[in-house]
């Protein structure tokens, strides 16, 4: 019982931190390069990661870090061009594509109810952008990290089988470090204060430590506590955009939002079954 509740407190500190970081990181991105930013996150969640547990191996921490260098370039540029709260909303949908690429990668059967939460998937982010009018270049971006995040799941899933976790961290940050180094060298590091605090913030707790208690936890509490623990996270983007940065959805974009959120629960929650992670 101790067991299952420390899991799902663990968890929903990390939403609730990686939830934060949608507006922080928004507050500070026209101050700084992504590229710079993205280096500075992860940088420091390398760092810190090979402090607690060494370099690990090699493969399968480059190959999970390829994909996160690619899902955070896509939000940081994404944020640029949309709302935090959108970001929020949008990114969290990668609950539901999870299912797709298990069936692809692992041949995991998809369910009739999969395909229920895909379709409500896309048509609550439809509503949520503002339909094809209002859909915008950052917005594509959001659904770009959403599908890559998807994939960063379904590789954890695959390489945990024989790997520890903690294996799967430090070549996994350093290689979105460097490839985010490499990117930023023929650009100007204008780093202000804030976006050095935000970036730091974002490095050490909303990626070392919350992918790590992701990784640890997640397997632990099932869908249904996993799916309620995700449906968390846009919710504390939107009220912390709210406070912070005073953005507003209008009611039809709410009910986008919400529809997103039913998407989560049902591609998550029916069945029962394994966790997502």
């Amino acid at each position: 019982m101790w067991r299952g509740n420390k899991a799902l407190l663990f968890l929903l500190l990390t939403a609730a931190i990686q939830g934060s970081t949608f507006p922080l990181q928004k507050l500070v991105v026209l101050e700084i390069s992504p590229f710079a930013y993205n280096t500075i996150r992860f940088g420091s969640a390398a760092v810190f990661s090979l402090l607690v547990f060494g370099f690990g191996k090699f493969f399968k921490g480059f190959a999970l870090g390829i994909v996160l260098c690619g899902s955070y370039i896509f939000q940081i540029w994404g944020l640029k061009l949309t709302s935090a709260t959108k970001s929020g909303f949008i990114i969290s949908s990668f609950v539901f594509l999870v299912p797709v690429f298990a069936f692809l990668l692992e041949k995991e059967k998809l369910e009739r109810y999969h395909l229920l939460s895909f379709l409500l998937g896309v048509l609550g982010i439809y509503i949520l952008t503002g339909g094809t009018r209002g859909f915008s270049l950052g917005d594509l971006f959001q659904v770009f990290c959403a599908i890559l995040f998807a994939l960063h799941v379904v590789l954890i899933t695959k390489f945990s089988r024989s790997e520890k976790e903690e294996n799967m961290l430090f070549w996994q940050f350093a290689t979105v470090a460097g490839v985010n180094l490499v990117f930023s060298l023929n650009r100007h590091w204008k780093i202000s204060s804030g976006s050095l605090l935000v970036g730091l913030y974002s490095g050490i707790l909303a990626t070392f430590l919350g992918i790590f208690w992701q990784m640890r936890y997640q397997k632990e509490i099932g869908n249904n506590a996993t799916a309620l623990v995700y449906m968390t996270q846009p919710f504390i983007s939107t009220l912390l955009s709210f406070i912070l940065l005073e953005e507003r959805l209008s009611t039809f974009q709410f009910f986008g939002g919400i529809l997103t959120l039913v998407a989560l629960f049902v591609g998550t929650s029916l069945k029962g079954g394994k966790s997502i992670n």
